[in-house]
């Protein structure tokens, strides 16, 4: 193995300087802003600043973390949502 390999760190590792021990861990901080889009300033290297507006794409779907908590992937909540429409009694053709 080269040594440039040897000094990479892996995914799931955090460097030293990163001390969230302090910290507290919010689920879900951010969810409000995502669901309403949001803007980013971008400062470029030659002065000049850029601004792009985020906003979720159609059809996505942002779950509470307490909902969350029950659906972990899309699977699980198409799955839910189906039994559910199931349930619903179909509408007579007139």
């Amino acid at each position: 193995m080269s040594n440039e390999k040897n000094n990479q760190m892996n995914d799931d590792e955090i460097a030293v300087e990163y001390d969230f021990s302090q910290k507290e861990v919010v689920r879900g901080k951010h969810a409000q802003a995502m669901r309403r889009g949001y803007k980013v300033v971008v400062h470029k290297t030659d002065g000049t600043t850029q601004e792009r507006n985020f906003t979720l794409p159609q059809g996505v779907i942002a779950l509470d973390p307490d909902v969350q908590s029950y659906f972990p992937d899309s699977e699980a909540v198409n799955r839910a949502l189906r039994g559910l429409i199931d349930l619903i009694p179909k509408q007579k053709a007139s």
